[in-house]
């Protein structure tokens, strides 16, 4: 399956894809796309010889009104945001209705919206004194993290003393998720039945 990538951080969770066993000889990552010219997570990519993308109107950029002719060419099955910060267009969202995943550091419905991402999440999580937070990996919609749930999963920081600690906890958990949905969309095992999201064994 050939998949893309959207970053605009690190790229902690590229990386977890690329490193993920269960995913060797399933997928290929033709390239990875950021709003930043100095993402790190181009880093990876290059390092692994894979195509990188600064998504803006720049020269030598790419436009988002040519987005969807790059990845026609790219012949891309699925879509992955992982750590990325913008709105993807709506042609986008359109043309790849439910091939578009996006990886959210908590357990949505809560925490989300515009402005909630990285630890601006975990500082939200730990300011409502909540006992569990987590991953959630779902589609993509027009608007933020709104898209139908795939799955999540949980992780106990009743014992936390600040954000950071919860960052650190979910992103192990994220490293996790993402791999595996992917996973199951190679493998053709998620559908939507009767409205929701269902990972077939």
């Amino acid at each position: 399956m050939k998949i893309v990538v959207f970053v605009s951080g690190r790229g902690s969770n590229l990386r977890a894809i690329l490193d993920s066993r269960e995913l060797k000889g399933k997928i290929e990552v033709k390239a990875v796309f950021s709003d930043r010219e100095n993402c790190k997570a181009f880093r990876i990519a290059e390092n692994n010889s894979i195509n990188t993308y600064t998504l803006g109107e720049n020269p030598g950029q790419t436009g988002y009104k040519n987005l969807s002719h790059v990845l026609n060419q790219l012949n891309i099955e699925l879509i992955v945001l992982a750590g990325f910060l913008k709105l993807i267009p709506d042609e986008i969202v359109k043309k790849y209705k439910n091939k578009i995943i996006n990886l959210h550091p908590a357990l949505l419905p809560s925490f989300s919206g515009k402005g909630m991402y990285g630890i601006h999440v975990h500082e939200a999580v730990f300011n409502s004194s909540v006992k569990v937070s987590g991953a959630t990996v779902h589609f993509v919609d027009s608007t933020y993290d709104t898209g139908k749930i795939i799955v999540q999963k949980c992780v106990d920081i009743s014992d936390v003393n600040s954000p950071e600690e919860i960052a650190q906890r979910v992103l192990k958990v994220e490293h996790q998720l993402l791999p595996f949905v992917i996973g199951k969309f190679a493998d053709k095992k998620i559908e939507v039945i009767n409205n929701r999201v269902v990972i077939l064994e």
